[in-house]
């Protein structure tokens, strides 16, 4: 999670090659759920196209790229919808296809979600395969795809270009890239409002990183002075004393004291080793990295460190300038932005409406399986966090995986969103990949086809149905 340690970073062609079975998994998966949709659709004579690129939010992204923001909508409860409520880089890229080719801004969604979730795939791919290496990281790719609400990977929505930003930036954290890092972070801040979490991730391990740093310094001078005041009492040792006489005892003391100085002195370097290894959080990164035993640990340099600072700089620029602006153009101030999202009923209180939402289920016997279902969902979703921490995973992953999900569940939004809001959380799955790594290939395979069947169909049910708000 340094600059130094950091592995090579293989040339694009040869990163592309590593990462084509998830690549190439990925999109299958994914082909397979819009063939259902298709299906499923037209046997209730629906448009699978048109719930891809022209329902729900999809309609809210078009409109901003067509006409811009002011549009809003009064609805009879006195709740007010603004557009100002979706972040504008969705909407940008939009309009940029459309200006460059023949297709709508409909069309142009769709292009760039597809584009989105594979280079998203890539990014998980990327990520696991640094910490866990490739066949966990193939593992990680499919389950993402497969996840049951899978089919908005291939919506006109925002979740595929977020993830796939977040996911590379990320990775350059990781890397030691952290202009890189900051700037893609600046990205995913004007891609949705979860942006944060990879604010966050890129500013934990900034800090941590300096914190290490400064520690390092701390242990490598307390050697240099013990060193001083050997030096000293060695030059206080030369000085004219009393004659002794040397006797074999006591020369071979004086050989003994030695090699136990020596040994001792070893010892507390290696101590000291072990140490910095527990600072950097002893994570199977930390251990790929590590410098071998004996050699001389490298430094950080100013260039690495104004590096370092400027792509924390970077990172929250973009949510930042957003909600200024938003505040701005309403009048509103700084905090313009959370009255639009008052209007459409979102704030976070820490769980209290959803957690009402679920004891309401459990007001009647048909309603009370849905409301277990919810339990468990919820229960599965803070046990896999618990997993990452115990794994030891990096703190970017950590800290980003644990923001998503703390906005997704505590969020007062509509609840039937709540899975897609964590479609981006996907260090959650790595436990999971993990474990599918493990088995023996036509054994995962069998799994992830058997999962990938059942995510498709439930996928084209979804939408046919509430679908996604």
């Amino acid at each position: 999670m340094n600059d130094l340690d950091a592995r090579a970073v293989p040339a694009l062609s040869g990163a592309l090659r590593r990462a084509a079975p998830a690549l190439l998994g990925y999109a299958a998966v994914r082909a397979l759920g819009l063939v259902a949709l298709a299906l499923w659709s037209g046997a209730r004579g629906k448009d699978a196209y048109t719930l891809l690129t022209a329902r729900w939010d999809a309609l809210w992204y078009t409109r901003v790229a067509e006409l811009g923001y002011g549009y809003e909508v009064r609805l009879p409860n006195g709740d007010v919808h603004s557009n100002l409520a979706f972040f504008p880089l969705l909407p940008w890229l939009e309009r940029l296809v459309a200006a460059v080719s023949p297709l709508s801004y409909a069309d142009g969604g769709f292009v760039v979600s597809v584009l989105s979730s594979l280079t998203a795939a890539w990014g998980i791919f990327a990520v696991a395969d640094h910490v866990y290496g490739r066949r966990a990281g193939v593992c990680a790719v499919l389950l993402w795809a497969v996840l049951p609400v899978g089919i908005v990977q291939s919506m006109a929505y925002s979740e595929s270009l977020f993830t796939a930003l977040a996911a590379w930036s990320l990775y350059a954290v990781l890397t030691g890239r952290w202009v890189t890092a900051g700037a893609l972070a600046a990205l995913a801040g004007l891609t949705r409002p979860v942006g944060l979490a990879v604010v966050a991730a890129v500013w934990a391990a900034g800090i941590t990183s300096f914190l290490r740093e400064r520690a390092s310094a701390r242990d490598s001078a307390s050697p240099a002075r013990e060193h001083g005041s050997t030096a000293r009492r060695d030059a206080s040792a030369q000085e004219p004393a009393p004659a002794r006489e040397h006797t074999p005892a006591r020369d071979s003391a004086a050989s003994a004291r030695e090699r136990t100085s020596f040994a001792r002195d070893r010892s507390a370097v290696q101590e000291d080793g072990a140490r910095a290894g527990e600072r950097a959080g002893a994570s199977v990164i930390a251990r790929r990295t590590q410098t071998p035993e004996g050699a001389p640990r490298a430094t950080d340099t100013s260039g690495v460190r104004l590096r370092r600072v400027l792509g924390m700089f970077l990172a929250p620029l973009g949510a930042a300038g957003y909600v200024l602006w938003v505040g701005h153009r309403t009048g509103d101030g700084p905090l313009g932005y959370l009255d639009v999202q008052a209007g459409w009923r979102n704030g976070f209180d820490g769980g209290y409406a959803f957690a009402r939402f679920v004891a309401d289920k459990f007001t009647s016997f048909p309603s009370a399986l849905a409301g277990l279902g919810l339990v468990i969902g919820v229960g599965l979703v803070v046990w896999l966090y618990v997993v990452c921490v115990r794994q030891r995973q990096p703190l970017p992953l950590l800290v980003y995986a644990g923001v998503v999900t703390a906005l997704a569940l505590c969020a007062s939004s509509y609840f039937g969103s709540k899975p897609r809001l964590l479609l981006p959380a996907f260090p959650l799955l790595l436990p999971l990949a993990l474990a599918l790594a493990r088995l023996r290939t036509p054994r995962s395979a069998l799994v992830v086809g058997a999962v990938a069947a059942a995510s498709a169909v439930y996928g084209a049910f979804w939408l046919n149905g509430s679908g996604p708000p």
